[in-house]
């Protein structure tokens, strides 16, 4: 099971680090990603972290977001900085066993339930 948090409400220039949480099992070997789905849009890659520490992210974020791990934690981590309006939206994590392509979803085993972020202007 994953548990997201860490969402919230801040102005456009701020920050914010959610975290996911994984409990039943270690996420150790899995590789870690989160995604992002705004109102009326599809839900979108955002950043992902291989089991190894290597880290992937979307042309949009990149420079601004860093994903980070803590396996003795069992968690993972998106500290987000410069937030713009345009990065409002409900950010999921997940887990991935295959080592699929990072950036498709449809790679992902396992899902939380998402952490609302809003970025107002």
């Amino acid at each position: 099971q994953l548990q997201a948090s860490g969402g919230g409400s801040v102005q456009a220039g701020g920050s914010l680090s959610p975290s996911c949480a994984a409990s039943g099992r270690s996420i150790s070997s899995y590789t870690m990603g989160w995604f992002r789905q705004a109102p009326g849009k599809e839900r979108e890659f955002v950043a992902a972290i291989s089991w190894s520490g290597n880290t992937y992210y979307a042309d949009s974020v990149k420079g601004r977001f860093t994903i980070s791990r803590d396996n003795a934690k069992n968690t993972v981590y998106l500290q987000m900085n410069s937030l713009k309006p345009d990065d409002t939206a409900v950010y999921y994590c997940a887990a991935d066993r295959n080592r699929n392509d990072v950036t498709d979803q449809a790679g992902y085993d396992y899902w939380g339930q998402g952490t609302q972020v809003t970025v107002s202007s």
